[in-house]
């Protein structure tokens, strides 16, 4: 049910798949990172935008998920890995002409790869994961504790994917359906992916396995200096986050050298698959070094048009 074509690429020790749309692209190469309990299907409405726009797109999934491999350990998915399998992917591309584009998890891992400069990068693009620095400090609050629950919940050994695979993957459909705004962007025909691709063997481990390797590697992440951002970076947030607090984006500028900011009220985590229109305008605007809109503004150049973006207000 996913439209999306693969290539196996064999990069850094492990094999990803990995759609490749417009190899060669005038304009370098876009380098799409999904979230949890996502999967690269979730780039699927910037994808083919990207590439009319001149870029060549890579959207993989990452390890773990779809028919990428799946080691088997925590430490499998500790973040100097996962960092160097985005190198791995750029190596592979042959391009130094990079725009790295992350949406929950895989923005976690392009703040990263910004931050510790692992590749040259040309643009960064982040969507509703705040920066390293804020979100270690909002972790202080119960405001955010509150909302970062299911963190502790996945130190349990196996419970965890026992839950999310009862009743044919049900929870991760409903991680979709009960978060988002707009519950139409997300019909049965679009969660049946994410669902097959959690039940496939190892991979709900695999993806659980992020966030224990993430607090196995707590201590050291408090502790390490992280520089400031130099690469210019798009921000794109969606106010009705239930995961994570419009608080922990306070302060992202005094991290970034060149930010730009947008947020998206109305519109859930999921932003770019549920403000598709509204976040292709923004990302093509930024791209083409034209001024960003802000959301109301691409709300009132689509008024003739029958279907809107739920956040454009």
């Amino acid at each position: 049910m996913d439209p999306l074509e693969y290539r196996t690429l064999s990069v850094n020790g492990i094999d990803l798949e990995v759609s490749i749309t417009n190899e060669g692209g005038e304009r370098g190469l876009a380098l799409l990172l999904h979230g949890f309990p996502e999967l690269a299907f979730s780039w699927r409405h910037q994808i083919t935008v990207l590439a009319d726009a001149g870029y060549e797109v890579w959207a993989p999934n990452l390890r773990g998920y779809g028919r990428s491999a799946k080691p088997p350990e925590v430490a499998d998915y500790r973040l100097d890995l996962l960092l160097a399998d985005i190198a791995a992917l750029i190596d592979a591309s042959g391009r130094d002409d990079v725009t790295l584009i992350g949406h929950d998890w895989g923005a976690a891992q392009a703040w990263m790869f910004a931050i510790r400069r692992v590749r040259p990068l040309d643009r960064l693009v982040i969507m509703n994961v705040p920066h390293p620095t804020c979100m270690q400090r909002e972790l202080r609050t119960f405001r955010q504790l509150r909302k970062s629950w299911y963190i502790a919940f996945f130190q349990l050994p196996w419970l965890p994917e026992k839950l999310f695979t009862a009743r044919r993957a049900q929870v991760v459909a409903d991680a979709f359906t009960n978060m988002a705004v707009d519950r139409t962007r997300f019909p049965a025909e679009v969660t049946d992916v994410y669902r097959q691709g959690a039940l496939r063997p190892g991979s709900m481990r695999s993806m659980i396995n992020y966030y224990r390797a993430a607090v196995r590697g707590a201590w050291r992440a408090r502790h390490e200096d992280l520089p400031d951002v130099e690469t210019p970076t798009l921000m794109i947030w969606g106010l009705e986050d239930t995961a994570l607090s419009k608080e922990t984006t306070d302060g992202t500028d005094e991290h970034v050298d060149d930010l730009t900011m947008r947020f998206l009220p109305g519109v859930s985590h999921w932003v770019q698959q549920e403000a598709p229109e509204t976040v292709n305008a923004m990302l093509l605007a930024w791209l083409g070094g034209e001024p960003v809109p802000e959301a109301v503004d691409v709300r009132a150049e689509r008024l003739d048009e029958p279907a809107l973006s739920p956040g454009v207000r």
